[in-house]
């Protein structure tokens, strides 16, 4: 099962496969699982990039954790919801950056 991330620790690196629409298989590197407004998200990195994606390219999706060990992923269909949950992972990412930066007293 996928952990929470409060902190990013590069020790602790998660993998999950995702099976696209399409029937593609990915292997990816869960980069943070994240709450925004009433809904809990995922972010996605694959190790390798599919067809059709950018290089960079982070996979979002909506997370609910089911009975047992399943959890449900669920697209970003509505531009809006994704631009909300895009942005809260951009202060994700600069937040990670900023507490890996060395303090300039050292």
């Amino acid at each position: 099962m996928a952990k929470k991330y409060d902190d990013f620790d590069d020790e602790e690196i998660e993998m999950m496969n995702l099976v696209l629409d399409d029937g593609t298989e990915l292997e990816c590197e869960i980069l943070s699982i994240f709450p925004v407004n009433d809904n809990t998200y995922i972010a996605l990195y694959p190790v390798e990039t599919p067809e059709g994606y950018d290089d960079d390219e982070v996979l979002l999706y909506r997370y609910k954790e089911l009975d047992g060990d399943e959890i449900e992923l669920t697209s970003l269909d509505n531009d809006e919801e994704f631009e909300t949950v895009a942005d809260a992972f951009d202060e994700i990412l600069d937040e990670m950056e900023f507490n890996a930066m060395p303090d300039a007293n050292d």
